[in-house]
């Protein structure tokens, strides 16, 4: 049954956008050439925000930067109860989407999946966001220039959110 539901969801959805334009008499295809457009324009507006954090991924995944940081920090993380394996997700999550997936990649592939540092990177890779990228994608794709109380709140929850992660694997594992 969930077959049958999983592969009419989407033309379903198609059909009830489209009865729904008709009832309201909107040109859709007209609507969605203009939705095409805009989606365009703000592609091309938010270029430069994209490059630039990709480029800054690359420059700090490429350079020993999370190693140097990694072995600055691990004296502190040790007191605080924070697996050593983990550091390097927990400074590139909030970068890089795509980094902190090979991070956890790594540590699956080394440690395995059901081992605690597999158990809590697993965890914090679904449950974290990419702060500094999202930041940049939609406050720069809008033109919002001062972001510095969100940027606080968004730290300050994933900070929050890497103590929750460890406290319930440990209480789990």
């Amino acid at each position: 049954m969930l077959d049958i539901i999983s592969i009419g969801i989407v033309p379903f959805i198609i059909l009830i956008i489209l009865g729904h334009g008709y009832i309201k008499g909107i040109d859709i295809y007209s609507a969605f050439i203009e939705g095409a457009k805009e989606g365009f324009k703000t592609a091309i507006r938010i270029m430069p925000y994209l490059i630039a954090i990709f480029v800054a991924v690359g420059i700090f995944r490429g350079s020993s930067a999370l190693e140097m940081f990694t072995d600055i920090l691990s004296p502190v993380t040790n007191l605080l109860g924070i697996p050593e394996e983990i550091l390097p997700l927990i400074m590139i999550r909030p970068i890089s989407g795509s980094g902190a997936l090979g991070v956890v990649r790594d540590i699956i592939s080394y440690y395995g999946p059901d081992s605690f540092p597999g158990w809590v990177a697993s965890i914090m890779m679904g449950s974290s966001e990419t702060i500094f990228y999202t930041i940049a994608l939609y406050f720069g794709s809008i033109g919002i220039e001062d972001h510095r109380h969100t940027l606080k709140a968004a730290l300050i929850s994933y900070g929050l959110s890497i103590f929750i992660t460890i406290f319930i694997c440990g209480l789990y594992y």
